[in-house]
């Protein structure tokens, strides 16, 4: 027997694994989905990788084929299984996961953000078929991903109170302002991650004047503004996905 064959296999092994993070994702994606998993999940499972990914390569990939330049494409919907399934996941370290609740907010919210940006709109955006499935995707994964509100870090909770007001409930909306309090007290207003919450607690109040008064206000100060006819949800919303990108980026 040759003595070389072993460690030979187990190099080879290692390389088509891929990188760590890649590795980790497959394992868990495993065992959440052992049956049938969505086309996507090849760059997970697939043999054959490409030889340049390192661990951040591979996750610009990985999410770059989930949600396309932050357009939703055919297979988007399907796809968000894989991160919801990764959100939940404890074995998925906290900033993986603000990730994936944060591209969840990104695929349900894509087209009133898009709308946002490109008033007035001119002809039916083709992938309105793909936004309206993936937005239908992402809300059946939200009540899961909310109920672990109390075992989840800050970051994750930041990421999870956007979720909550895309999707509002008599039941959530409620329960977002005692669960905001701690940042609220330690977080001031004209901070990045008080500005931030204080904005979904007016989200969450469903007051459309405030809503529309309050996102006037922080696109004329800090942020970069829409259209004064785009309907008020789609500016809040393209607001909101801004302040997230911002507050993730100080995690």
């Amino acid at each position: 027997m040759d003595r070389h064959a072993e460690p030979e296999q187990a190099r080879h092994d290692a390389t088509a694994s891929g990188p760590p993070i890649r590795q980790l994702f497959r394992d868990v994606i495993a065992d959440r989905l052992p049956g049938r998993r969505p086309p996507l999940a090849a760059m997970l499972f697939d043999a054959e990788i490409d030889p340049f990914w390192d661990d951040q390569s591979f996750l610009g990939d990985f999410y770059n084929e989930i949600l396309h330049q932050d357009t939703c494409q055919p297979a988007t919907a399907d796809g968000l299984v894989l991160l919801a399934a990764l959100a939940v996941d404890e074995r998925i370290p906290a900033r993986h996961r603000f990730q994936a609740v944060d591209l969840l907010f990104r695929a349900a919210t894509a087209a009133e953000r898009h709308l946002a940006e490109t008033w007035p709109p001119i002809t039916q955006h083709a992938a309105s078929d793909s936004e309206a499935r993936a937005r239908s995707a992402v809300q059946d994964h939200t009540p899961d991903l909310l109920t672990r509100w109390s075992a989840e870090c800050p970051a994750v909770r930041l990421a999870l109170a956007g979720l909550a007001v895309v999707f509002p409930t008599n039941r959530t909306l409620p329960a977002l302002t005692p669960r905001l309090q701690t940042f609220t007290h330690q977080h001031p207003q004209g901070t990045d991650i008080g500005d931030y919450v204080r904005f979904v607690l007016v989200l969450a109040a469903q007051d459309d004047d405030r809503i529309l008064s309050v996102t006037e206000k922080l696109t004329d100060s800090y942020w970069t503004g829409t259209a004064r006819g785009v309907p008020t949800r789609a500016r809040a919303l393209h607001l909101l996905g801004q302040m997230l990108t911002k507050v993730g980026a100080g995690l």
